[in-house]
């Protein structure tokens, strides 16, 4: 089960790409949909779902302590990857590397979905099940912020789509791995908790301030909005 869901997981991110690819045009938009979609993930599904699952091991503020320190550890990746840029820098690629960066952070985020998906179906079918859901909930937009990381960052929708398919790959290798190993419902917990800290610095740093650069417009900031109401909703009657 926990294998065919990983084929769906699949399927919705490559969707989510092709639809990022198709309407560059509207990036902005795009981008708008994506920092609210990421920022609802954070807050709509995963800080529930880690606080529910770590609680059975070990205290709330655990959990909560990792949400932070998840926030804290991208940031200063983020910052190591683009310390020495600077504009009037000629042999400076950093445009491409926070592109990459950001894509590569999304796929091990798709990683560990296939990951969590493999183990809480271990823990239990129920658990797996309500796990799977909230994956597929967002898998479209990992598709979508996939492809706008390298896209916004000009990189060509050739490398998009290599990145696109990685990411789309991702979670059924995450499910892979789990026939190796097995981690308690508490531990699963922490771990869901540092990637929630990891959504919340990827999308108010970078998705929102971008999705706004030179479209400071009602449309986008209600595309934002739109995004966590999606993601609310999937999470909710998923």
């Amino acid at each position: 089960m926990a294998l065919i869901i990983a084929i769906f997981t699949f399927i919705s991110t490559l969707l989510g790409g092709l639809f990022a690819l198709k309407f560059k045009d509207k990036l902005h938009l795009i981008l708008g949909l994506s920092a609210g979609a990421v920022v609802g993930v954070a807050i709509f599904d995963l800080i529930p779902e880690s606080l529910e699952l770590a609680s059975t091991q070990f205290d709330t503020s655990t959990a909560t302590v990792l949400i932070g320190a998840g926030f804290i550890v991208f940031m200063i990746l983020d910052r190591l990857m683009s310390i020495h840029a600077h504009s009037d820098c000629e042999n400076c690629d950093n445009e491409k590397h926070v592109s990459y960066h950001g894509a590569l952070a999304l796929i091990i985020h798709s990683f560990l979905d296939g990951f969590g998906i493999g183990l809480a179906f271990k823990i239990s079918p129920s658990v797996g099940f309500v796990v799977a859901a909230a994956v597929l909930a967002h898998d479209f937009s990992d598709g979508v912020n996939t492809v706008n990381y390298i896209l916004k960052n000009k990189g060509k929708s050739k490398t998009a789509i290599i990145w696109l398919i990685i990411d789309a790959l991702a979670p059924a290798l995450g499910v892979a791995a789990t026939y190796f190993f097995s981690v308690s419902e508490g531990v699963l917990g922490l771990i869901l908790a540092v990637f929630c800290g990891f959504f919340l610095y990827i999308g108010m740093s970078d998705l929102v301030p971008e999705s706004h650069h030179r479209h400071p417009t009602f449309l986008t900031t209600t595309m934002t909005i739109i995004g966590m109401a999606l993601i609310y909703l999937a999470v909710r009657f998923a």
